[in-house]
């Protein structure tokens, strides 16, 4: 427990990482970029296509977020690199004003199974939009992402599947961190002034963690991600992946979860020393009227809720609980209004800007494990053991 000295990282010039205090593993800080500044431990809503699902960019910002995460591959097949040049940039072409973080494009690829090809050079696949042939590499992706204008940028990587053995899981470690200093070169090549992170990969297997991180700190990178947890591994393997790497990654440098997760996920990746999550759980979660509240989940679609005249949550204050009851929302997930979505998007997304705030300002008043104490409590369940002291 305690309070750092305040540490600075300048980003090409166009923004900084300031850590300025502890308690336990948990961090709180901020990434201050040209287009804003980003409280963390943060939460990333996902805007796959250019959007978050259902969501005006106006409407994403008033949930409390501060950066959002686009998606590389995606957006290279549609609309594809020259539609995004006729713009600007991603930020011009959707109209969100703040930061965005791309990921390389590399987990998109790899989850394409028997339509794609891996090899030394990078990923040969098959287009899943009209059957063209591609290719992939790393000095692709940092092409794509220079154009996207991300002010984040992820190094091309292979997400290492779940469950793999240590030979497998070694070599595609080993290959993700030649691809790594290519993804540096040409990034370095291209002038970028925007910030790039490596990924640590090694699956649920320590040494090789070991190896990728101290490949990717000899290399040097803006940020570190630790990538391939999330994929089907027990909780308990994630945990304690997370807990033998982050205390091996620089302190000045900010730390991202990828693809994670669950709220639960969001509060145990804080305690080991996360500072940047994404996922899509709370929008998709949402599209299937799943809610994420103080004490747990609500189903809205539940018979239950349909003459049920209170909020959501009585603790939110979003746009969604400010107005309409269970029993609404419960109406229009039944009749299958666009608008149900949206309200569910609006609130979830809430939710989560809210649990992050809440993260912070429990870190700054020193108050932090009191508050997972609550927050399990709530949801009559135990605090997940630490392996950590």
């Amino acid at each position: 427990m305690g309070t750092c000295q305040i540490v600075s990282l300048a980003f090409g010039g166009l923004v900084k990482f300031e850590l300025d205090k502890t308690q336990g593993r948990a961090r709180r800080g901020r990434l201050q970029f040209e287009r804003g500044t980003v409280e963390t431990p943060a939460f990333m809503p996902v805007g796959t296509y250019g959007t978050v699902k259902g969501m005006t960019p106006e409407e994403v910002e008033d949930t409390g977020a501060q950066i959002i995460l686009g998606n590389t591959f995606h957006l290279w097949l549609r609309p594809g690199q020259e539609v995004m040049k006729m713009h600007g940039d991603l930020h011009d072409f959707m109209q969100w004003k703040g930061p965005i973080l791309t990921d390389s494009g590399g987990f998109q690829v790899f989850s394409l199974g028997a339509l794609r090809k891996i090899t030394e050079e990078g990923v040969h696949f098959r287009n899943p939009v009209n059957g063209d042939k591609i290719f992939m590499d790393a000095e692709k992706s940092m092409e794509i992402q220079k154009d996207l204008g991300s002010d984040i940028v992820m190094i091309f990587d292979e997400c290492t599947p779940y469950p793999a053995t240590h030979d497998e899981a070694k070599k595609s470690m080993e290959m993700s961190l030649r691809w790594a200093q290519r993804s540096r070169n040409h990034f370095d090549k291209l002038e970028n002034p925007n910030a790039l992170f490596g990924i640590v990969q090694g699956g649920v297997y320590e040494d090789l963690r070991d190896v990728s991180v101290a490949g990717l700190t000899k290399i040097g990178f803006d940020g570190y991600a630790v990538g391939g947890l999330a994929v089907g591994e027990p909780k308990e393997d994630m945990h304690r992946v997370l807990e033998h790497t982050c205390p091996q990654l620089p302190e000045d440098k900010p730390r991202y979860l990828m693809g994670v997760g669950k709220p639960e996920d969001l509060v145990e990746g804080v305690r080991r020393g996360i500072d940047m999550f994404d996922c899509v759980m709370p929008t998709r979660n949402a599209r299937n009227a799943h809610l994420f509240v103080t004490g747990g989940v609500i189903k809205i679609r539940n018979a239950k809720h349909k003459t049920d005249t209170t909020p959501l949550d009585p603790d939110c204050d979003c746009y969604t609980c400010r107005h309409y009851s269970k029993a609404y929302l419960y109406h229009l997930d039944k009749c299958n209004e666009i608008l149900g979505a949206r309200l569910n998007t609006i609130h979830n997304l809430r939710y989560y800007q809210r649990l992050m705030a809440s993260i912070r300002k429990s870190i700054e008043e020193d108050r932090f494990d009191a508050f997972v104490e609550e927050f399990y409590a709530r949801r009559d369940r135990e605090v997940p053991p630490l392996q950590i002291v």
